[in-house]
């Protein structure tokens, strides 16, 4: 990977990365116009809160497998581009599809096939991105790139928020219009992301499960734990909007998320690199199941609004940091293949988390989902405080 050491830099960071936090910019902000009505409109039409779980689980689990193959090829054949191509072209082509949906059924089909998009991009873009950046400072990339992604999560809900206001309940508009940043941010990656070819001494060879390390596994069983609870944020906007909220200002509830989860991606992500990892991880399990508990606990707009910024800054702590722990724990080599394992177990986790959370919202309590999350959050904090502990006795 040594071309990438060699591209010029862009505000500090290697070409490659740069443009592919571009990417994802536009690309989320395409798919967050969406995520931030979409569970209102499927609502509109319908749908239970169970469905609504159930779309999203079956849509990021099932599609997640895909993680895992494609950060294996792209491992096989030193090459991630192509993948980055087709699961961004799979999101633009799909998006405006949403528009024409009258059923459930419909939208979990949709949703599901531009999910198969982002399993096939997500660890190779990973790849690229741990490849094109200084060991030292993956942390700080990864973190850039997080904070790119929650930049569209930013402006993606405050133009579907506009739009609502030009045309008030007029939900498709929104799924039309944001065909736009989605189609430029595939021509980004297209004209100036880099490639940069592997020679056959470079590539990995046979790859089995033994070629990874046993603190790898472990923290893997970490995360599955974690992810158990971690359910489907349709949940908490559907909980902002059953406290009372208009579904108007829904989108800019989910605008504060993000906000706060941009402003602290890059700094979590440059404390981890300098204070290791594991502390980072630990410190936003513990604030999650705080955050979960405060959902379950309360009634109050203002408390909800308040726990969706604390929510934003547990994002930055975990989401990129996370990465950056898996790509330290594995050879450079087979990267692709250690980060698809690594999404690939998060998104299918969501499945029975989503069912898990839409059985108790919709059968026992609306507190259940939101109690359960934060009891699980606050088990994993603890094994990986038993990991942390245990890497620091052995150095």
């Amino acid at each position: 990977m040594t071309a990438f050491k060699e591209q010029k830099k862009i505000l500090g960071l290697e070409w490659n990365i740069f443009f592919t936090g571009l990417t994802s910019f536009l690309t989320d902000t395409t798919t967050k116009m969406i995520y931030a009505v979409l569970p209102l409109f499927l609502i509109s039409i319908g749908a239970t809160k169970t469905e609504l779980s159930l779309i999203e689980g079956i849509a990021e689990s099932t599609a997640s497998i895909l993680k895992a193959l494609s950060g294996w090829w792209s491992d096989k054949i030193g090459r991630n581009k192509p993948f980055m191509i087709v699961g961004y072209a799979m999101t633009t082509m799909l998006s405006p599809l949403f528009s024409g949906v009258t059923s459930p059924l419909q939208a979990l089909i949709i949703r599901f096939i531009e999910r198969v998009g982002k399993g096939i991009r997500t660890a190779p873009r990973d790849s690229l991105i741990a490849g094109s950046s200084n060991e030292k400072a993956k942390g700080k990339s990864f973190g850039f790139h997080k904070a790119m992604d929650n930049s569209g999560a930013i402006i993606g809900p405050l133009l579907a928020f506009v739009i609502l206001i030009v045309f008030p309940n007029d939900y498709r508009k929104v799924f039309l219009i944001s065909v736009i940043p989605a189609t430029l941010g595939l021509l980004a990656i297209i004209i100036f992301v880099k490639e940069a070819k592997k020679t056959k001494d470079e590539l990995p060879g046979k790859i089995n499960w033994r070629d990874f390390p046993k603190r790898y596994y472990l923290f893997l069983a970490i995360v599955f734990i974690f992810t158990l609870g971690n359910s489907t944020d349709a949940l908490l906007l559907v909980k902002a909007n059953d406290v009372g909220i208009k579904a108007l200002f829904i989108p800019l509830v989910y605008l504060i998320f993000n906000i706060v989860s941009v402003a602290f991606a890059v700094p979590a992500g440059m404390l981890s690199d300098k204070f290791g990892r594991e502390r980072l991880i630990i410190f936003g399990y513990l604030l999650y199941s705080i955050i979960y508990f405060g959902f379950g606990r309360t009634h109050d707009k203002i408390v909800v609004i308040l726990l969706f910024a604390l929510y934003g800054l547990y994002s930055a702590a975990t989401d990129g940091v996370q990465k950056a722990l898996v790509s330290d724990l594995i050879d450079k080599k087979k990267r692709g293949t250690g980060l698809g394992i690594y999404n690939s177990l998060v998104g299918m986790t969501l499945l029975p988390a989503s069912l898990i959370a839409g059985v108790l919202y919709d059968k026992v309590d609306s507190k259940a989902p939101f109690y359960f999350g934060s009891i699980m959050a606050l088990i994993a904090a603890l094994f990986m405080y038993g990991l942390y502990k245990k890497k620091v006795s052995t150095e």
